[in-house]
């Protein structure tokens, strides 16, 4: 399953041979990963190989403003089972910086530190086209628009206006670099698997082996 750039809204697309070969191109893709899924796994790996990144990052959150915390479960948990579901995919890497920075992971924050440490990389921000409906209610969205290109990743193939709507919109007041992303959906949430295991249902399949072996040894989500 391919993740097709939606061409009617994207803007030119990175060709190798057009880009700063002295710049790394460096995606993000953060979430809470409670747990990590394949789905997370299709996002990442096909952004990276249709955009043509050196690497996509993903970025597990201490503390997500916008997630129940009592569904949380402590961070060394998710952070192994994201360890165990990258181990061998090439391009794919975890960024550790709201873990160790730790207190309430805004997104403003993470890109300003990333953006002073890293100034020859540009930073493409992986997230749900649904979120930009809701970017102007995060902490400080005119930075974060300015730090990186949004990936907005759309759940069918057929652009929607109302979404291409929002994103002149953003663009116009933010000056914001928005690309569309058309991705199947794969149906697969970690509310759903978090579901799943508190019913005794498999979810072999739906997680890498080793994550799906990982909450079974721990008995994570059982309650």
């Amino acid at each position: 399953m391919a993740i097709e750039l939606l061409t009617p809204f994207t803007k030119v697309e990175l060709e190798p041979e057009v880009k700063d070969k002295k710049r790394k191109q460096i995606g993000i893709l953060g979430g809470n990963f409670n747990p990590v899924h394949n789905a997370h796994l299709v996002v990442a790996d096909q952004v990276r190989q249709q955009l043509g990144l050196d690497q996509v990052l993903l970025m597990p959150e201490y503390q997500p403003p916008h997630v129940d915390k009592k569904e949380t479960i402590p961070e060394h948990h998710r952070l192994k089972m994201l360890e165990l579901a990258i181990d061998g995919i090439e391009g794919l890497a975890i960024e550790t910086i709201e873990l160790e920075r730790k207190g309430i992971s805004y997104t403003y924050d993470t890109m300003k530190i990333l953006t002073e440490q890293h100034p020859d990389t540009d930073y493409y921000f992986i997230m749900g086209a649904d979120s930009l409906f809701q970017i102007e209610t995060w902490h400080e969205p005119a930075v974060i628009m300015a730090d990186c290109v949004i990936l907005a990743a759309m759940r069918n193939h057929t652009p929607d206006d109302v979404f291409k709507k929002q994103m002149d919109y953003l663009e116009a007041k933010y000056h914001a670099d928005i690309r569309f992303l058309n991705i199947p959906d794969l149906a697969l949430s970690s509310s759903e698997i978090r579901h799943r295991v508190r019913e005794h249902q498999s979810i072999r399949f739906m997680v890498p082996e080793g994550v799906r072996e990982y909450i079974e040894e721990h008995q994570l989500y059982c309650r």
